[in-house]
Order: structure tokens, then C-alpha cells, then sequence
């Protein structure tokens, strides 16, 4: 019987291993047992949006049957607190510093960009690719737009879902390359007046204000046939949309491994929910969105089930990043963390992180940390694959298996490729402290950094540095020891503006 992991974004054990071969070996294995694998990951979900975490009016009962029967870390993390490198992080289980995926001038991959993942990067998809499994991706990409960058020339067979975030393509001025130049001449004012005006139509979302394509890409024996099945994308249909193709690529690939990547293009603005969900949360628009997203899951884990492979299944749930909080009811909660979306602060990068997998998981609720970075390594173990040398993630295993303590016990947060804060045990030193979206606070780089004991201080607001010089000096010395084992390479993201 085959081990079915599901994942929104998550994994556990270990299997015999084989070398990672070249990415463009083209050489499979077929080792029996393999599991297969299945990664959620929910787009600006926050902290606190699910009533697991505290919620007090949305109602998420499959997730929070997931949580009760299972694991629910609360020390959980990101490594980037936005889309792309994100997303890139945790397909190649690298900090985006050393795998290019991130920019300093531009924070996320916008359309019609000439780039996308490098073809020398090896994702998890080719990874597990190599291991004989059958990869698809059905949501949101936002690595790349160009043919060349879809998915299915990085590894996966299959793709249903939209390129970027489904707030981009913007069919109202000033269209990218007006934003773009303002970009590139520094006119941070203006730009942020601009990205302000379009806020009331986010409020009151129409498909026309943006021209984003919903596409299917397939893998075949003589190349690649990619569709644009609708431009606009109906996007009150996504997530249903999502299900389906969900349930009918398991349903297709019973036969052997498969790998089922999952990012949700909600709850991103703007917010789209189908008929069956209008008015149905006591949160409103937001919590329609999020119960239809539960809902999502429910009815994949159904399929699950009803293949007889529920007690063989791994389910994990995570997000991308934090919030945005300048959306207001348009955007999740953070909980008690601080801030969102975009910053460094806890509500930009902790996320909720629920795994569940009867008679592997052990029950329980974790507070060590883990991150996304440390799903790459895991599911390779599984699929008994060595990952490349450069990785950065943690097999998780024994925690997952046995509640032992994590094997992860330091995190460095970046944003735009500068390292803003570092934790070590439930200490946190932010090193540089800034806001987002036009929300405080001002960007302070401290010459005397901050230091919170996330335990006690969850929000992070009674600064102890000065209490503590001892713990201060002591991570700023592994602060050093990290930067010595990174290798930078340039903001990828950044090349369009050389053009």
C-alpha cells in the first residue's frame, strides 16, 4: 500500500536514499513505497484567520478536525513575507538569498517578465520527478509568466491555474509599466499614490479590472501544449476550479507516485468566492473566502478517503505569508502576532502549520520551530532522494512522528535579500524594523537591535535587549556564522530593469 502525504506544505519519515541525479538526466527510479505527496498553500492566509488559531468567526471545521486530531505548530514559519520568494523557497528549499529568487527593487515576479527560476535550479518538482512520481500544480505559479518559466519546464507534468497573483494585470491605469518606471526612478511617493487609488476597486472587485489568464500546461513525449482557457479568469470559480482538477489528477494517477502542489490564489485580493459561499461567514467577505478555501479541503481529503487512503495520509496546512493588513477586512488577522505582510515582524512571516497523518502524527501541539524551507528536504527523504548540498531545510521527521523536540532551533529573516531579524530559541533580534503598505512603523536600522522573548512577548512589544547583552551577543555571533554559510546570488527579480 502506497503512503499518501498530503500537504499544505509539510512531511514525515525517512525511506532508502538515492543520489539526486543531474536535472537534466532524465533517469527515473521506481522504488516501491513511495508516498505521494500532496502540497496546499494558502495565498496572505494569516496567523489567526482559522478557528484552530483563535478565529472567533470563521468557521474552518475541516481544518480544525485536522488540528485536534493531529499537529498544530504554533512556532511555525515562511521565509519570505511575499509571493514569489516564497514560493520559490519552498520548491527549492533554499533562502532566497542563495537561490536568486527574490528581488531588492522589485519584491515579486510581475507579468511579462522575460525570467523565471533559473533551468539549473532544481526544484522539488524535478526532484521527485526523478523518483519516478507523476508532479502536478493546480493554483497560483508567480515564478515566472514566459512559456519557458511554467511550471511544466521545471519539473511538473501538469498545470491548471493562474501565472501571478490574481490581482495583477491591472486593465485600469497607470498600467506595470508606468508603475515600473516609477520604480525605477525612486518616486516611492508616487507610486504609493497610485497603488492607493485602485484600493476601492479591490473593495468592489469586478473580473474585468484585470486580465489575468487562467492556463493549462501539459507535459507530453514531444514537448509542451500550453491554453489560455479564459482571459479574464472567472475567478468567483477558482477555488472551486482548483478542487476539481485537484480530485481529477489523484483520481488519475493512482497507478503510481504523484506529487499534487496545491497554492490557492485566495485569500488574495481581490476576494472572489462562488455563489454557494456569498454571505455565508459571520466575517463577511473574507470569511466566505477562507470557509470555501476549508471547504476545498474537505472535499479533496473526501476523495482521499474514498480511495481507501485516508489512514496512509499525511495532511498538512500552511500559508505563503502574513496578511495584508492594509486591505482591512479585505485582509486576514494576524492574531496577537505583530504586523503582516511584507515586514519581518512575527504576523509577516508566522503561519499556521497543521499536520495530520493517523497513526504516523503523533497528536500534539508543537511550539518548536519549523519552516517551509525544511518541506523540501523532508520530502525528498521520503521519496528517498539525497537533496543538492546547498539546501537549507531540516528533516522534521521526528517531531512529526514523535513530538520530539524540532531539529530547528534558528531561523534568519530576510526581505529583499537584507537579513532584518534573526531568532535562536524564543529569542528574536530584529536588526532592521520597518512597516509596510504605508502602515508604521518607519524603517529604523538599529544600531542597538531589539530583542524579544517570543514566548512571553508574542507581539513584540516590550524590547529586553537591554536586560539580556549576553543572549544579544550571542546571536549576533550566529548571525555571523549564517551569513558565512550563505551564497548570495544576484536579485533575479531585479533583471528587467536592466533591459
Amino acid at each position: 500500500m502506497r503512503f499518501v502525504i498530503v500537504f499544505f506544505v509539510a512531511m514525515l519519515g525517512a525511506c532508502a536514499k538515492q543520489t539526486l541525479p543531474a536535472k537534466d538526466s532524465g533517469k527515473a527510479t521506481t522504488a516501491p513505497q513511495k508516498p505521494n505527496i500532496i502540497v496546499f498553500f494558502a495565498d496572505d492566509l494569516g496567523y489567526g484567520d482559522l478557528g484552530s488559531y483563535g478565529h472567533p468567526s470563521i468557521r474552518t471545521p475541516n481544518l480544525d478536525s485536522l488540528a485536534a486530531e493531529g499537529q498544530r505548530w504554533t512556532d511555525f514559519y515562511t521565509v519570505s513575507a511575499v509571493c514569489s520568494p516564497s514560493r520559490g523557497a519552498l520548491l527549492t528549499g533554499q533562502y532566497p538569498l542563495r537561490s536568486g529568487l527574490y528581488g531588492k527593487r522589485i519584491p515579486v515576479m510581475f507579468p511579462n517578465d522575460p525570467f523565471g527560476i533559473p533551468a539549473g535550479q532544481i526544484t522539488l518538482a524535478e526532484a521527485l520527478q526523478s523518483a519516478g512520481y507523476a508532479t502536478g500544480i493546480i493554483g497560483k505559479w508567480h515564478l515566472g509568466d514566459a512559456p519557458d518559466a511554467y511550471p511544466t519546464r521545471h519539473g511538473f507534468d501538469y498545470w491548471y491555474g493562474l501565472p501571478y497573483s490574481n490581482d495583477m494585470d491591472w486593465t485600469q491605469a497607470p498600467d506595470f509599466t508606468e508603475l515600473l518606471e516609477k520604480i525605477t526612478q525612486g518616486k516611492s511617493a508616487e507610486l504609493a499614490a497610485a497603488l492607493a487609488q485602485r484600493q476601492a476597486q479591490y473593495f468592489s472587485p469586478r473580473n474585468d479590472y484585470w486580465d489575468v489568464p487562467l492556463i493549462r500546461s501539459i507535459r507530453e513525449a514531444e514537448g509542451f501544449t500550453d491554453t489560455v482557457l479564459e482571459r479574464p479568469a472567472a475567478q468567483e470559480h477558482l477555488t472551486g476550479n482548483t478542487t476539481r482538477e485537484a480530485i481529477g489528477f489523484i483520481r488519475d494517477n493512482t497507478d503510481r507516485p504523484f506529487f499534487l502542489y496545491v497554492p490557492y490564489a485566495m485569500p488574495h485580493v481581490p476576494l472572489f468566492r462562488s455563489e454557494a459561499f456569498v454571505g455565508k461567514s459571520r466575517a463577511g467577505l473574507y470569511g466566505d473566502v477562507v470557509e470555501e478555501l476549508d471547504h476545498s479541503v474537505g472535499t479533496i481529503l473526501s476523495t482521499i478517503r474514498q480511495l481507501n487512503l485516508a489512514d496512509n495520509t499525511l495532511v498538512v496546512f500552511t500559508s505563503d505569508n502574513g496578511p495584508w493588513l492594509s486591505m482591512k477586512t479585505h485582509g486576514g488577522s494576524a492574531g496577537l502576532l505583530r504586523n503582516g505582510k511584507s515586514t519581518t515582524f512575527e504576523g509577516g512571516m508566522r503561519v499556521p502549520a497543521i499536520f495530520w497523518w493517523p497513526g504516523q502524527v503523533k497528536p500534539a501541539v508543537i511550539h518548536d520551530i519549523g519552516s517551509t524551507l525544511d518541506i523540501f528536504t523532508t520530502l525528498l527523504a521520503f521519496a528517498g532522494v539525497s537533496p543538492p548540498a546547498e539546501t537549507d531545510g531540516i528533516n522534521l521527521a521526528a517531531t512529526l512522528s514523535s513530538a520530539a523536540p524540532s531539529a530547528r532551533t534558528s531561523l534568519a529573516y530576510y526581505f529583499s535579500g537584507e537579513l532584518r531579524a534573526y531568532r535562536k530559541g524564543p529569542y528574536k533580534l530584529h536588526l532592521v524594523t520597518q512597516g509596510a503598505y504605508g502602515q508604521l512603523p518607519e524603517r529604523v536600522e538599529h544600531d542597538n537591535p531589539l530583542l524579544f522573548h517570543l514566548g512571553r512577548d508574542p507581539g513584540e512589544n516590550h524590547d529586553i535587549a537591554a536586560q539580556y547583552p549576553h543572549i544579544v551577543a550571542d546571536i549576533l555571533r550566529e548571525i555571523e556564522a549564517h551569513k558565512s554559510t550563505m551564497t548570495q546570488q544576484p536579485p533575479l527579480f531585479d533583471r528587467r530593469l536592466a533591459q
